[in-house]
């Protein structure tokens, strides 16, 4: 089979592989589809990358089980099961592979499509344990989206603890962040989406935002603020943009006691500290999503009916790779994503 690999410095190829065979307890999945998330960009564009540290890309697989491994259970996975993938292994024996945070493993990490094969190819070999079954009413594309940005989204939600009665304002509306709009919205949130494209706010706008700021026309803080009652500022807050400036004003536009959560990686943030302290204000990070927070995820989709296939603006085939990633990165389509046959 072809995979796509990165190779740094913005290049990337196809490559041959053999066809993956399961280990005892191991599963083989036939890709149906292979979401493009932004941090992507970030391996494609890092320093040249030596031969040791190249694997096949795509970290948000969906497909069907193809094989499986002598010692996986009937309960765990049969050939022909719909499933999404959790895109993490680790020691699997430390306190936080135990209660299904492998990402934040104290003793080793894979990430499929980091440091680990992952889902741009026709197939993908996992941990058994990795699978988490898609419900029927879902589609292989919102499957995906499920296994990365969307499910991001709805556990920043869940993090910061969002409640029906409150008003959010998320910065930055990128694939992460409108999965964040649609998710507030469907937790019955009074919902503020910021970005400095039109686009993206018009999207904004058609999944639900009640308001939007373009931080590029309007002072944001004060923009909130306005809309909040008594000028108070937004109960909770969720950058997703990964900018140093849009972090700050994501800690400045929350209220008292308000909290102000982390999604987009790298980068710095600079404030005051009694911005915090004199406050009461709260300051927190989120990364990615543990396993049962992926299957909560796929099942609140599921029974809301939400459209999280809409989020995708772009299907691709995965030859079409060097044409999808450079629109994607001069941000000329929203999500996309690779089918298979």
């Amino acid at each position: 089979m072809k995979g796509l690999v990165f190779l740094g410095e913005g290049k990337m190829e196809f490559r041959d592989y053999p066809d993956p065979v399961p280990g005892p307890d191991e599963v083989v999945v036939r890709i149906k589809a292979s979401g493009m998330c932004g941090s992507d960009l970030n391996h494609l564009n890092e320093p040249k990358r030596r031969e040791d540290q190249i694997v096949i890309e795509g970290h948000e697989p969906c497909g069907i089980v193809e094989e499986v491994g002598s010692a996986v259970r009937p309960w765990e996975a049969r050939v022909g099961d719909r499933v999404m993938v959790y895109h993490y292994d680790g020691c699997r024996t430390c306190p936080n592979c135990r209660t299904g945070w492998m990402q934040n493993c104290d003793n080793t990490r894979i990430a499929f499509g980091g440091n680990g094969h992952g889902a741009h190819a026709p197939f993908m070999k996992v941990p058994a344990h990795t699978i988490i079954k898609l419900p029927e009413q879902l589609s292989f594309n919102a499957g995906a989206a499920v296994g990365c940005g969307s499910g991001t989204a709805y556990a920043a939600l869940k993090r910061v603890n969002l409640l029906a009665d409150e008003t959010i304002a998320i910065f930055g509306q990128g694939p992460v962040g409108l999965s964040c709009t649609v998710f507030a919205k469907a937790f019955g949130a009074r919902v503020i989406s910021l970005d400095v494209g039109e686009e993206r706010l018009q999207m904004a706008k058609d999944f639900g935002a009640d308001f939007v700021i373009n931080p590029m026309k309007d002072d944001p803080v004060k923009a909130i603020r306005d809309l909040t009652k008594g000028g108070l500022g937004a109960d909770k807050a969720i950058e997703c943009s990964s900018n140093s400036v849009a972090r700050q004003q994501a800690l400045q536009a929350i209220k008292r006691w308000g909290t102000t959560c982390l999604v987009g990686v790298h980068g710095s943030m600079q404030f005051e500290c009694n911005e915090l302290i004199t406050n009461q204000k709260n300051l927190v990070g989120s990364l990615t999503f543990n396993k049962n927070l992926q299957d909560e995820c796929a099942g609140f989709v599921a029974e809301r009916g939400i459209d999280v296939d809409a989020l995708f603006t772009h299907e691709f085939q995965l030859d079409q790779a060097v044409e999808a990633y450079a629109l994607f990165e001069q941000r000329k389509i929203g999500k996309g994503v690779f089918v298979f046959d």
